[in-house]
Order: structure tokens, then C-alpha cells, then sequence
């Protein structure tokens, strides 16, 4: 039989259409897109560059750095990403203990990674309740700002934290978030002591959570899970009897892991 053939290069190319899907394939290379880089890599202007990014940034694909200006992948293109992967690697082997863990406590049970700076959600399974708090399923997050990326952070090396954040002050999403690189630090190492993460309205007003890491049988880390839970519902009594649960399910997770996730 026949090999099938390749399709070569269109005869009436639409170039900005070309562009753009050129500068989504530099994601799958790189966590970061500088202006100058795209416009290099296009053999365009950086005025070029900088439009076919911002209607990247339009349609969900390309989110920007506010710091740096550099664009990184955006939630929609990793909500492809996710759904072409639906039932590979890290995200299928999570789900049934994460349904467990959810039907344990009824409240929304997460899953992400770290993504330089951030988290993204691979996954989530809201509660039951009629007031809970929603999945955040392909959403990206500074990963100061929310209980998972601490949990995240605090697991790796202090200087490698250090690195990551090169200025003292930080985003904020809320009054309660953290607001400089001294904070979280202090903050991650009385994490590494405990843990755990804890965050109550630091993402969001009314919205508490907490998290532990995930660490595959070598002890590299994989991802972390997370319960969260309207602030009202996430009494220390609560917090208390939802931890082992969510030490039990972060360690079977990690058994079923064999290597397959990395965060960061």
C-alpha cells in the first residue's frame, strides 16, 4: 500500500493566518514569546509581531506577562491541549481518586501543574452543595495567589523559588494576596514545615482552599490537588477532618504517577 502523502505548502497561502499558527507552534517550545522573538522568527516587523500576538491574546490563545510583555500560552489553547489529551497522563490517572476525594468532602476537588510562574488547572470536580465553588478547568493563576501554587512552590528548592521571581513586589488579585517576593517566601517555608498551603480570598473574595503537593514514587513532584470551598464552609474543624483525605488521595496519586506528570 501506498504511503500517504504529506500535504505541501498551499498554493494561495493566507501569510497571517501562516503567522499566527507559526507563532502557536513556538508555544510548544517555549513557555514565553518576547515581541522581538516572533518578529525574528516570522521575518517581520515587531509592529507585525506584536498584532498577530494581540489577536492571539484576543481569542484566548496568548495571554501577556504584565511584568515582562512576554506573551505565554493562553487558557484556550490549553483547553485544546487538554481535550486532545483527555484521557492520557496525568489528568486520566487523577480523576478517579480526585471523584473520590470530592464525594469524601463535597467540595470542588483541583488538579494543576506549575507553568513558570503560574498555575494551570488540568482538572476540577465541583461539589454537590448549591453554594460551592466552580472548577477552574484550563484557567491559568499567579501561583502566589491560590493554595495549589504554594503548595507547588514551597516543594521546590528556595533558590530555585527565588529565581523564578526576579522583583520584591508581586501581582495581586485580591487585598489578600500576597504582594511581595519577601512574604511568599516567609510563606513557603512555614509550607514546607506543615505540608500543606492553605489561601482564603487571596484568588478571590469569599474563596478558601487548601493543597498539598504530588510527588511520584522517585520524588520528583507531578502536580498538586487541592479542596476548595466557599470561606464561610472552611472552618478550621472542616480544614482539619479534610487534610488526611487530602494527604491520602495527593500520595495515591503520586503511586499512580510513575513518572508520567511534571510540574514546572
Amino acid at each position: 500500500m501506498a504511503s500517504a502523502k504529506v500535504p505541501g505548502r498551499p498554493h494561495y497561502l493566507i501569510e497571517s493566518v501562516d503567522n499566527a499558527l507559526r507563532l502557536l507552534h513556538l508555544f510548544g517550545g517555549t513557555d514565553r514569546i518576547r515581541v522581538s522573538e516572533a518578529a525574528a522568527e516570522l521575518e517581520v516587523a515587531p509592529s507585525t509581531a506584536h498584532r498577530l500576538l494581540a489577536m492571539l491574546q484576543y481569542h484566548g490563545f496568548a495571554v501577556q506577562d504584565r511584568r515582562t510583555h512576554a506573551y505565554l500560552p493562553g487558557p484556550n489553547l490549553m483547553r485544546i491541549g487538554l481535550s486532545a489529551s483527555k484521557q492520557l497522563g496525568l489528568r486520566a490517572q487523577a480523576r478517579p481518586v480526585m471523584e473520590r476525594l470530592a464525594a469524601e468532602v463535597d467540595e470542588t476537588v483541583g488538579l494543576g501543574i506549575l507553568h513558570g510562574t503560574d498555575v494551570l488547572y488540568l482538572d476540577g470536580i465541583d461539589g454537590t452543595q448549591v453554594l460551592r465553588i466552580a472548577a477552574r478547568t484550563g484557567a491559568i493563576i499567579p501561583a502566589h495567589c491560590i493554595s495549589m501554587g504554594k503548595a507547588l512552590l514551597a516543594a521546590l528548592p528556595p533558590e530555585r523559588v527565588a529565581a523564578l521571581y526576579a522583583d520584591e513586589v508581586l501581582p495581586t488579585l485580591t487585598g489578600r494576596s500576597i504582594a511581595t517576593k519577601s512574604n511568599l517566601l516567609e510563606q513557603l517555608a512555614a509550607i514546607r514545615l506543615r505540608g500543606f498551603a492553605h489561601s482564603s480570598g487571596e484568588s478571590e473574595d469569599g474563596v478558601a482552599s487548601i493543597a498539598a503537593p504530588v510527588f511520584d514514587g522517585s520524588g520528583v513532584l507531578c502536580a498538586a490537588m487541592s479542596i476548595a470551598a466557599p470561606a464561610t464552609r472552611a472552618t478550621p474543624a472542616r480544614i482539619g477532618s479534610w487534610l488526611p483525605r487530602l494527604r491520602a488521595a495527593a500520595a495515591e496519586l503520586g503511586s499512580r504517577c510513575h513518572g508520567g506528570g511534571r510540574a514546572g
